[in-house]
């Protein structure tokens, strides 16, 4: 079990940042005033000048880490997948009923973030906020092949391969896995995104968990029909 956690890790991959911001006080700072401000007034009008103005340093010295703000966005992004196929291995560990798994699995892909205090400076219920109202700005760009092709999505790819596995093992005659479950993950971000904004494009029952509720339905009904 030791060894399956120290092969997934939190990381992100090294082709997203100009300098690794876990490497310093100064980048886990930037990364923590990121989340903080990115959270609260949107990636649209988030500013490298505005999160050096938090952060309490220059705008030079988070360009020393990051290119620009959607590289910052994407690591934020990449990093919360690295961070969710961690806590997947836990989830999952000593499960035997591949059902079982699969249900832990979707519960921990769509249900409500709680705080991890394994890592200090990443609010990760905040991070869940950006990933659900910002993550798609990460990919729906020109340049979404090159970024493809260095490994960007690298981590959101291989959560979505490890519970497309535990699917095939419920049901080996099933044939979308990957198209099932990244539906799930997307879904369910637009699920969270209505229920605070836009709540009658959604069903929020008073007293339950909807979204996770609906995703497990949805998966356990198509993979064990």
């Amino acid at each position: 079990m030791q060894k399956v956690v120290e092969h997934v890790g939190v990381y992100v991959n090294p082709g997203i940042y100009i300098k690794d911001p876990e490497s310093s006080e100064l980048g886990r700072r930037i990364i923590s005033g990121s989340i903080e401000l990115m959270e609260e007034i949107g990636f649209d009008a988030f500013t490298f000048r505005k999160l050096a103005a938090s952060a309490g340093t220059t705008e030079a010295s988070v360009y020393r880490y990051f290119e620009n703000k959607h590289k910052l966005l994407l690591y934020l992004v990449a990093w919360y997948w690295a961070w969710l196929e961690y806590r997947l291995v836990f989830v999952t560990a000593n499960v035997e009923p591949a059902k079982e798994r699969l249900k832990r699995s979707v519960e921990l892909l769509v249900q409500e973030t709680e705080q991890d205090g394994q890592f200090a400076h990443i609010n990760e219920i905040k991070l869940h906020h950006i990933v659900v109202a910002e993550s798609v700005k990460v990919y729906l760009t020109p340049d979404v092949d090159h970024e493809n092709r260095i490994g960007a999505f690298q981590r959101y790819k291989r959560l979505v391969e490890r519970i497309s596995d535990i699917v095939r093992e419920v049901n080996p005659r099933y044939k979308y896995p990957h198209m099932l479950i990244s539906t799930i993950v997307e879904g369910s971000h637009h699920q969270r995104f209505f229920a605070r904004h836009l709540p009658g494009l959604t069903d929020k029952i008073k007293g339950e968990d909807s979204v996770t509720l609906f995703s497990v339905e949805s998966v356990l009904k198509c993979v064990c029909q």
